[in-house]
Parts: structure tokens; C-alpha cells; sequence
């Protein structure tokens, strides 16, 4: 039965099928507040429903005047101050011929006033009057209205990614509710007889479960708010009650370890059971034995039990599938480097191994190979922020080389 199952196939086929999968799990949309709507995916095109500015403005501190008036002022040219318009008041209608406003940044202008003059190029005396330094040009420090935006322009659209400054530029119109993808439900599973909690003493042979923390954390820093259930035992039929109740309850159940073909590794045996293997093995390094399907409502993303692996899998392929459960269409930024030094991939697989980073004051980001890069050397990981993605073919590497690095 599990000949039939797609195995050790390529990195990129692996990924074809995750957004496969995923785009045909879309759930209806919900309406948010749009306070709460940072790092939400769009589910509907925003057209601009007013202009930005929404009238022509002060970008200055200083005074407003018709620039007409400037012929008729005088050598150095001075206008009388008939007023003041602030920001939030409703505009002037018109200025007296040979007059300005004094004006505050963000203010309306008078209706036939063309120019600002800022506070600094005038000398102000006591009688009311304003002293230009200079001629200023036609239409100086004003913001004209639609000048960002323009009514009934599309600025968002579906699938797209709500950062803050688009949630700044979407209040800036007054759209106080939008619609968006719900974010996925997951459910966080670790399995071993030999974790213990941290905290716990820890009995000869036992290791702290690190994998947990990493994962809830890799998933909060999603904007997620996964569950964690409890640590899973070597039991097959323990390990089939708790995932049967986890698969009718969440839309996605992560688990770690227990999934390769050691005679403990239950999780592969449950799948093929009682739900659908989409693939199990990639050629990937570290972490080959992943395995993806699903059963009743879940998605099942099941990743090796190093953490490093755990990593590399979640980076590669988790997040990539948390993309298309949300409907974001927005590519993610692919980021390059170039080595800091050399390196030797002495194996066919696709691997992800753990680097550093280094923003140059040339404006080069390099980044140098951690050497330990076996699957369990969690420190490796640790004191690296990045996988330099090296793909399949033994070759060497030479410094200075650019090559594609996943931050994290």
C-alpha cells in the first residue's frame, strides 16, 4: 500500500502539491474590525471610496496667500495677515486682495489661495503685516487633493497582505470593517516516550521536549494561535484517539516525530489507515521523512522528530501551506546571499543548512555556514537566523557565491 504513495520526490513537487491542497481548503471569508486587521489576508478588493488628500492642504507652517497678489506687494513684497486657518476648520472662502492666512500644517486652504510660504521665509511685525524674504513659486507647499489617492482607485486586493501601513492607509479612508481570510486552527502534537516537560527531572535515557516551544513559537510568529496537546506516547492506539479528535476539531494538526520507519513510528501507519497520504519523503536535508495528507476536516503536516529538522520542514513547507489556507496570493520576498566562505555539499539531497547573517556597509548581505549541521545540533540553529538553501547535486561552493537563504 504505501508503493503507492508519492515518496522522495523533489522539494518542488512537494510544495506544488502543499498549495494544491491548500488552495482547495478556502473557507468563507469573516468581516473584522480593521484595528484587529494586521497581518490578515485580503478577501476583497479595496477601491478608494474618497480622495487622498481629501482637500487641497498646508504642508507647512506658514501663510497662505493668492500668488497674483505678489505682483502688487511691494519690493521685498509684504501682505497684511487677514486670519488664520487651522487644521480641522472649515476653509476661508476667499482672501481679500493683498491679504494671506496664516495657516497650520494639514489645514484647508482659503478657496482662491494657490500658494504657501513657510513660517521661516517671512518677518512678521507688529502691525499685522508679513515681510517675504524672497518670491516663492506658484502653488509652493500644498497638498492637492488626490494627489495619493484617487476616488475609485483599487489600492488592495485579494490575497493580499494586510502590514500596518496598509492598515494605516485603509483607516486613512475611513473603512473601519473589511473582509478577510480566517486564519487556520492548528493543532500541535509531539510524540515520544522519551520527552519530558521542561522543568521535570530528567530520568537516564529521556531528553526535554524542545520541539513543542519551537513550533508554537514558529507558528505565533505567523500571527497564529496554535493549541498544543499533550506529549503523544509510543502507542498506536493512544496516538489514534488523540489525532482522530484533533482531525474533527482543527483545520491543521502538526506533529513531530514518530513518522519515519522505525518500529515506533506510528504516525505514517495511522494516515494511510484511516485518511490520505499526499506525499511521504522529500528529498530534502534535513528533515526527508516529512509527510503530508488529511483526514475528516484536518490537513496533516507530520514532521520529523530532530528540531533542526523540524525547522527546515516548517520553513520549506509549513509556511508555505499556513499561505494557502489564508488565500494569500502575495508572494513572499526571496531573499540572496552571498557565502562568506566556502562550502562542500557532498549529497544529491536539497538541503536547508543553517547560516548567518551579515549585512556589509557595502550593501552586501553575506552569510556564513554553520558546521554543525547534523539534524539534533539544536545550538547550530540557535546561533544561526537563517537556511541557505542549497539544491539537490553534490557540488562545492565557493565563497562569495550568491545563493537563496530563508531568514528566520
Amino acid at each position: 500500500m504505501r508503493a503507492e504513495i508519492p515518496g522522495r520526490i523533489a522539494i518542488d513537487e512537494a510544495l506544488a502539491i502543499v498549495r494544491r491542497v491548500a488552495a482547495g481548503r478556502a473557507r468563507a471569508a469573516e468581516r473584522i474590525a480593521l484595528r484587529r486587521a494586521e497581518g490578515r489576508v485580503l478577501s476583497e478588493d479595496i477601491v478608494a471610496p474618497m480622495a487622498l488628500p481629501p482637500f487641497d492642504n498646508s504642508r507647512m507652517d506658514g501663510f497662505a496667500l493668492r500668488h497674483a497678489d505678489l505682483a502688487n506687494a511691494g519690493q521685498p513684497p509684504r501682505l497684511r495677515i487677514a486670519g488664520a486657518q487651522y487644521a480641522g476648520a472649515d476653509a476661508i472662502a476667499a482672501l481679500e486682495p493683498g491679504c494671506c492666512v496664516r495657516i497650520t500644517t494639514g489645514a484647508a486652504l482659503p478657496a482662491d489661495a494657490d500658494t504657501v510660504v513657510i513660517k521661516e521665509d517671512v518677518r512678521e511685525d507688529a502691525a499685522g503685516w508679513i515681510e517675504l524674504a524672497g518670491l516663492p513659486e506658484r502653488g509652493s507647499d500644498i497638498r492637492r487633493a488626490g494627489e495619493d489617492v484617487v476616488a475609485g482607485e483599487r489600492l488592495l486586493g485579494i490575497g493580499q497582505v494586510l502590514t500596518p501601513a496598509r492598515v494605516s492607509l485603509l483607516a486613512a479612508l475611513g473603512i473601519a470593517e473589511i473582509m478577510v481570510a480566517p486564519r487556520p486552527t492548528v493543532a500541535v502534537f509531539t510524540t515520544g516516550d522519551e520527552l519530558v516537560e521542561p522543568g521535570l527531572p530528567l530520568p537516564p535515557g529521556r531528553i526535554y521536549n524542545s520541539n513543542r516551544d519551537l513550533l508554537m513559537g514558529l507558528l505565533r510568529q505567523q500571527g497564529l494561535e496554535p493549541t498544543a496537546w499533550p506529549t503523544l506516547p509510543d502507542d498506536p492506539e493512544r496516538i489514534r484517539s488523540q489525532l482522530e479528535d484533533a482531525a474533527a476539531a482543527f483545520d491543521l494538526v502538526l506533529t513531530c516525530g514518530g513518522v519515519s520507519a522505525g518500529e515506533k513510528d506510528f504516525l505514517p501507519d495511522y494516515l494511510i489507515s484511516n485518511g490520505t497520504v499526499h506525499f511521504w519523503k522529500v528529498r530534502m536535508k534535513p528533515g526527508m521523512p516529512v509527510l503530508f495528507g488529511e483526514r475528516e476536516r484536518a490537513l496533516f503536516l507530520s514532521l520529523p522528530g530532530n528540531p533542526v529538522s523540524v525547522l527546515a520542514t516548517f520553513l520549506a513547507l509549513g509556511v508555505p501551506l499556513l499561505d494557502g489556507l489564508q488565500g494569500r496570493t502575495e508572494s513572499r520576498q526571496r531573499w540572496h546571499a552571498r557565502l562568506a566562505a566556502p562550502w562542500r555539499k557532498t549529497h544529491a539531497r536539497h538541503e536547508f543548512l543553517r547560516g548567518r547573517l551579515q549585512p556589509g556597509m557595502d550593501g552586501i548581505l553575506r552569510v556564513t555556514p554553520n558546521g554543525a549541521d547534523a539534524s539534533h545540533r539544536l545550538r547550530g540553529a540557535a546561533e544561526s537566523d537563517a537556511l541557505i538553501v542549497l539544491p539537490e547535486g553534490e557540488r562545492m561552493y565557493d565563497a562569495d557565491e550568491v545563493v537563496e537563504i530563508l531568514p528566520y
